[in-house]
């Protein structure tokens, strides 16, 4: 039976960690931050400080988990082995059904929404767009690990020189500095501090995706001496990049016209430079989100892989293609499913209840350290999480606090995120159950044997 390729090497990964994130987010959801903290210009500063802190602190305890388990699954694996089956296929099931399908076709849509603004399209045209790129991404990564990785890396490199060239024009060329300056802290501090918990959700929607490189652990050359690396510098290099792209913003705006622009990135370059500068703040996003949606195919169909050797999902998806080495039938598994998506809703509605559900099991995937340094306290740990246990607990602890103000902010988003994993459990209990081997599950035997 034929296995993934190990392929993947440091660079490979740390551009896919800052591939994946960086995707619209940072060129759109300034303006939104800036409204939840009621203008302050301080507080928007430290959201995403904290955002990118956060990350950090879950790449620390993720790069520990990922050299204990190198193996395809990511995360679905730690929870697997820490909390058992249930969460672990729990998990699989939200991905597959709203996190992973629902991000690419939501980077499906916002591609040919911005296509549009360089190409009319109409109606028709542009869910046709969105399908296309869906499918190019799709075959793309049928074809190989290696060609949707070089893919990854140059469609970054591209996207990270023009967003660092866009921030030093309007570093250099924005008038607004001393505004900016005045604005530090709100007149209204209670309202500004209350709505500093639904401004981290939405900058944590622009930092998604460091998560992602996890999936691909199987296919990794040196997992072990690589991720804590990757993990650790993607995090770092992506915080100090959108800290310093959103002070841009308002020095080239000023706080109270860059926080009521929908479009912040192209108001801040037409201020700045003038009205044709739009069309380049259009092609960086088109070639952001493009990355982003293959950085999501490249990983998440590792998961349902991993799943169904366990015998956890449909065992057709556990296959590995004997001539490109790739999971094949999960790749084209989510391709599907993320085109039906994106002909069903807007951009917006399409990421509103996956934020919420990800950041369920993205800190329960952090909490997986504890069991499993209990359990296994001599097993090999290249990497340790550096100031254990107060980083995983900081970042746990962070993310279990982020979705309970979901749950106070927004009960009824809230609730149909909660309905998509409830779902999961009759699913579960009645096709996956009864089929699952009293073995050891496939994977974790190969992971062993490895």
């Amino acid at each position: 039976m034929a296995e993934l390729l190990r392929t993947l090497r440091l660079r490979d990964l740390a551009l896919l960690i800052v591939g994946a994130v960086i995707g619209s987010g940072i060129f759109l959801v300034p303006a939104q931050v800036l409204r939840q903290v009621h203008g302050s210009t301080g507080l928007a500063t430290l959201v995403w400080l904290g955002g990118g802190i956060l990350a950090l602190l879950g790449a620390l305890t993720y790069g520990e988990l990922a050299t204990m388990r190198p193996s395809a699954g990511g995360i679905y694996i730690y929870v697997r082995d820490a909390f058992g089956r249930l969460p672990a296929f729990l998990y699989g099931w939200s991905m597959f059904l709203a996190i992973s399908s629902g991000a690419v076709s939501a980077l499906a849509v916002a591609f040919s929404t911005y296509l549009g603004t360089v190409i009319p399209l109409g109606p028709v045209a542009s869910k046709l767009v969105a399908l296309a790129s869906i499918a190019a991404v799709t075959v793309v990564n049928v074809l190989g690990t290696r060609k949707s990785s070089d893919l990854q890396n140059w469609t970054t490199l591209v996207k990270v020189l023009l967003l660092v060239g866009i921030t030093a024009v309007l570093l250099t060329r924005g008038q607004h500095g001393v505004e900016t300056a005045s604005a530090l802290w709100p007149r209204e501090t209670g309202s500004a501090l209350s709505g500093f918990g639904l401004a981290m959700v939405t900058a944590l929607w622009a930092y998604e995706g460091w998560q992602f490189v996890t999936y691909s652990a199987g296919e990794a050359v040196n997992p072990r001496r690589d991720f804590p690396r990757a993990l650790f510098w993607g995090a770092l290099f992506l915080t100090i990049l959108y800290v310093v792209a959103d002070f841009g913003y308002l020095v080239a705006l000023g706080p109270q016209a860059a926080a009521s622009s929908d479009v912040i990135a192209s108001a801040s370059l037409k201020a700045t430079v003038g009205p044709w500068a739009a069309k380049l703040v259009a092609l960086t996003i088109l070639i952001s989100v493009f990355s982003g949606m293959n950085s999501v195919v490249l990983t998440a169909p590792r998961v349902f892989y991993a799943m169904a050797r366990d015998g956890l999902f449909f065992h057709k998806l556990a296959e590995v293609h004997p001539r490109f080495r790739t999971p094949a039938t999960a790749v084209i598994a989510l391709g599907v499913w993320s085109a039906g998506l994106s002909l069903m809703g807007s951009f917006q509605k399409l990421i509103g209840y996956a934020m919420f559900v990800a950041w369920i099991f993205y800190g329960l995937g952090g909490a997986s350290v504890f069991p499993l340094r209990h359990r296994e306290p001599v097993a090999e740990r290249p990497f340790r999480v550096p100031g254990y246990p107060w980083t995983p607990l900081v970042f746990v602890a962070s993310a279990f606090a982020l979705v309970v103000n979901v749950i106070v902010a927004t009960p009824w988003d809230a609730a149909k995120g909660l309905v998509i994993v409830a779902l999961g459990c009759p699913v579960y209990w009645l096709l996956f159950r009864r089929k699952m081997k009293t073995a050891a599950p496939e994977s974790a035997r190969s992971e062993a044997s490895s």
